[in-house]
């Protein structure tokens, strides 16, 4: 046990000194993506596309940040011309948000092992709670809504999502809105990322960057991290401090 607690400092420093923590939402929070698959495939069958995205094309297409960039990827990918218009991409994204909303509801991605304690652990400290993410406002609600109720927009103080910016990650540009909106500096606040485009948007922004690994992810690069977890359940920091007991002497 102790040389799992001193393996764990690291991180669990991290998260203790900070300011703020600020979260990613899909395979961090929950592993969402493949849902998002899942929905995706139900929008192009509703579409009459006749593309279907395996686990193995679609850990290719996380590449690119934003689902409605990832279909305009695909296609090109694809040698079509001409390309899809934005009425059709809109279209597409909206029954793919829906369908994707409808399998949240139904209670099966359930938030990752350890973020639950994380967060109320946080708000235990007087730490302050964000969210940077690419997905969309939506998608963020659904997920939230069915995980922590219907007012957990309250728990944050600040919730950027990919359409309040102009670039995605991996440009820095949620992490900068967020930083901004908390009025805090990079050097106070973690990130807490799942992949290599979040870690590449975080660090950008000059915040230091706790990585845990999620099912899309896991074999990214993540060399430039503060910390790597399998979940945040190994954190030590997700206990409150009255639940953890002293090593035996």
């Amino acid at each position: 046990m102790e040389a799992e607690a001193l393996a764990f400092a690291p991180a669990d420093s991290l998260i203790r000194r900070a300011a703020a923590l600020i979260f990613d939402v899909d395979g961090t929070l929950a592993e969402t993506e493949e849902l998002h698959r899942q929905a995706f495939n139900h929008a192009f069958a509703r579409h009459g596309l006749d593309w279907q995205w395996d686990r193995a094309l679609y850990k290719d297409l996380l590449r690119v940040t934003g689902g409605k960039e990832r279909m305009r990827a695909y296609h090109e990918k694809l040698g079509i011309s001409p390309p899809l218009p934005d009425e059709a991409i809109a279209a597409l994204h909206h029954i793919k948000t829906a369908h994707y909303a409808g399998l949240i509801e139904t209670g099966c991605c359930p938030l990752r092992p350890g973020v639950i304690e994380l967060l109320a652990a946080a708000k235990a400290r007087g730490q302050r709670l964000a969210i940077a993410t690419t997905t969309s406002h939506g998608n963020i609600d659904a997920l939230l809504s069915q995980a922590l109720g219907a007012n957990w927009a309250a728990e944050f103080d600040a919730i950027v999502a990919g359409d309040d910016v102009r670039h995605k990650k991996p440009a820095p540009d949620v992490y900068l809105e967020t930083l901004a909106r908390l009025q805090l500096g990079a050097a106070d606040c973690v990130a807490i990322e799942d992949s290599a485009n979040g870690l590449m948007a975080a660090s950008r922004a000059g915040i230091p960057v706790l990585i845990t690994r999620s099912m899309f992810f896991a074999d990214d690069d993540f060399s430039a991290a503060r910390a790597v977890l399998d979940d945040l359940s190994e954190l030590g920091a997700a206990k409150p401090e009255t639940e953890k007991q002293p090593h035996a002497q």
